[in-house]
């Protein structure tokens, strides 16, 4: 089994490395807000390149993966690969892909779908993009963390497709919060709206996941409006994406959100909009 290291201790990311550790593959840890007391903490990303055969990146946008890139790519080279778990645009993976390469080491998207508690149930599921040995050299690691591995083309595809499956997830919730709130408009009790919802064809397990939150009217994050806010402009500005109505309407009801001061609740929130 190869060494990781894992560069960014965001909600996702500090389980994801304490995970490695239990495993006994934790070869270093590192985060742009220092946490020194963190297991297998390294003062710098470098040093966490040097310690690790393998480092992965979950951080915030293509901006700061850019600045760690430039940060560690002195210490890449043959031997030495990079798994990149944030998300990001497919242009900026093709760009990210040329510096990692460009060094000697080998690049692999590793986008997800799962928050915390799914990260802790390690049931996050990756959504990965690159060469075909590669996916099957790094299956030993992932599967340390994951339910499942799907192969969804090259890195560009890995990168589009998380995007396209957060448009998913954004727009059924923007349209959960709306049907919510014209039933209570209505008169219709909460109680009554999700005993009726849960025999209804189009009921998923996102509903069901975001049914507290909206019944109780608290958004602590699961996922925030600022990353998923963030993750649809990126989405908005593929090519051949920039008139898609729905992925419009539900961008500019989370700009509208962060704008009211709600950026760091759950993307939920939206529904306070209304």
């Amino acid at each position: 089994m190869k060494t990781i290291g894992i560069l960014g201790l965001g909600l996702v990311g500090s389980v994801w490395a304490r995970n490695y550790g239990e495993a006994g593959v934790l070869a270093g840890t590192w985060n742009r807000t220092p946490q020194p007391d963190f297991p297998a903490w390294r003062p710098t990303a470098g040093a966490v390149v040097g310690a690790a055969d393998v480092v992965q990146i979950v951080i915030a946008d293509p901006p700061a993966v850019r600045a760690v890139l430039a940060e560690i790519l002195p210490f890449l080279g043959p031997g030495k690969t990079v798994l990149q778990s944030s998300t990001i645009d497919p242009a900026s993976s093709a760009e990210f892909y040329a510096m990692v390469t460009g060094s000697g080491a080998r690049y692999l998207e590793t986008p997800f779908t799962g928050g915390k508690a799914a990260a802790e149930r390690r049931q996050t599921v990756f959504y990965l993009g690159g060469d075909t040995a590669l996916v099957a050299e790094m299956e030993p690691l992932l599967a340390l963390l994951s339910s499942a591995r799907i192969h969804i083309g090259d890195h560009r595809q890995a990168a589009t497709y998380k995007l396209a499956m957060n448009l998913n997830i954004a727009a059924q919730v923007e349209a959960l919060g709306e049907s919510l709130m014209m039933s209570r408009r209505a008169g219709i009790a909460d109680d009554v709206f999700f005993t009726g919802l849960g025999q209804n064809i189009a009921y998923s397990a996102l509903m069901k996941f975001k049914e507290p939150k909206l019944r109780a009217g608290e958004f602590s994050p699961q996922f925030s409006v600022k990353h998923m806010a963030k993750d649809m402009r990126l989405a908005s500005a593929i090519n051949g994406c920039g008139d898609f109505p729905v992925l419009d309407a539900v961008r500019g009801r989370l700009a509208e959100a962060v704008r009211a001061g709600w950026a760091d609740e759950d993307f939920s929130a939206t529904i306070k909009l209304l």
